[in-house]
């Protein structure tokens, strides 16, 4: 119910957009293609936006408890190709036959350098360190870590507008991936032992805004025209100590809906491994695109102008 309730009152607060001009994007861009801001995976570009929040109900557990997650995130440009990421969030957790319990998560930074652009081909990457702060949430309560993770990565994204006109409808295609390693500055703490994790999840989006705006006229309008299905997959499989080969991981369909100053996206949570859960959870985000609200002020990079 509570995602529910949040749905209408985002689209009630983005009804108005719908009147708005055409967008003209200063974020997500390689040539034509525009990159969302995916819910799950990490997007491959720098930005000024800002995720507020993210609401997410996740599967059950394997002994039964329940997740509910309220997160925010913030990024902001340095100069044209580096940022950085702040992130929030706040978690309930119900278990059954104890006391529900609420509180922080732990906090996070990501730095990132986006250092390849390619418009005609619709390419993109970047590298980055994200940063899980020790202490910085709940630790006995909702399990936050009492030590900082420290995780290597690198994004990137590959539109297919390049192919052939021949191959209409498979131009509107796009793929982004993230890979990364967790490296914890702990090994073991209260007796539990911790993993070095390899992550690595995709995003496979088909934008119908592509498709009608940059291949051909289709007859799609608002807000169709503006949408892009997708399916994100997400995995974590622990390399060592004795969690070794055990992997977790989710599918997460769901569609995504973005005009010049704001996107909205909802996805279904679906466990990909028994470890993960089972049932099913729920995802949806409310995303601003500061460098648009903003064009002149805290849209601009630190340094080194847009």
């Amino acid at each position: 119910m509570q995602l529910m309730r949040f749905s209408a009152l985002a689209a009630a607060f983005a009804a108005p957009s719908f009147l708005a001009p055409s967008p003209v994007h200063a974020h997500g861009f390689a040539g034509e293609r525009f990159f969302p801001a995916t819910l799950l995976t990490d997007d491959p570009f720098v930005a000024d936006e800002m995720s507020a929040p993210t609401l997410t109900l996740d599967p059950k557990a394997a002994d039964g408890s329940q997740t509910f997650g309220l997160d925010f995130d913030l990024s902001k440009r340095l100069t044209p190709d580096t940022g950085i990421t702040l992130s929030q969030g706040w978690q309930h957790l119900k278990v059954p036959g104890m006391p529900e319990v609420t509180g922080l998560r732990g906090f996070s930074t990501e730095l990132d350098w986006q250092f390849f652009t390619n418009g005609p081909h619709e390419a993109t990457a970047m590298v980055g360190l994200h940063s899980s702060w020790a202490h910085t949430g709940r630790v006995q309560a909702l399990g936050a870590d009492d030590f900082t993770t420290l995780s290597p990565l690198l994004d990137f994204g590959k539109g297919f507008g390049d192919l052939p006109d021949s191959l209409p409808w498979l131009r509107p295609i796009a793929v982004t991936g993230n890979l990364s390693l967790d490296v914890p500055t702990k090994t073991e703490s209260a007796g539990n032992l911790h993993p070095n994790n390899f992550n690595y999840g995709f995003a496979f989006e088909y934008s119908l805004e592509y498709l009608q705006h940059h291949v051909k006229d289709v007859g799609l309008a608002p807000p169709f025209d503006h949408m892009v299905p997708l399916v994100e997959v997400s995995f974590s499989t622990a390399l060592n100590r004795d969690q070794a080969g055990q992997t977790i991981g989710t599918i997460q369909p769901g569609v995504i809906w973005s005009r010049q100053y704001v996107q909205i996206g909802a996805e279904a949570i679906i466990p990909a491994t028994r470890q993960t859960g089972h049932g099913y959870g729920g995802l949806v985000q409310l995303h601003f695109y500061l460098d648009d609200i903003f064009p002149n002020s805290f849209g601009v990079p630190l340094f080194g102008g847009k």
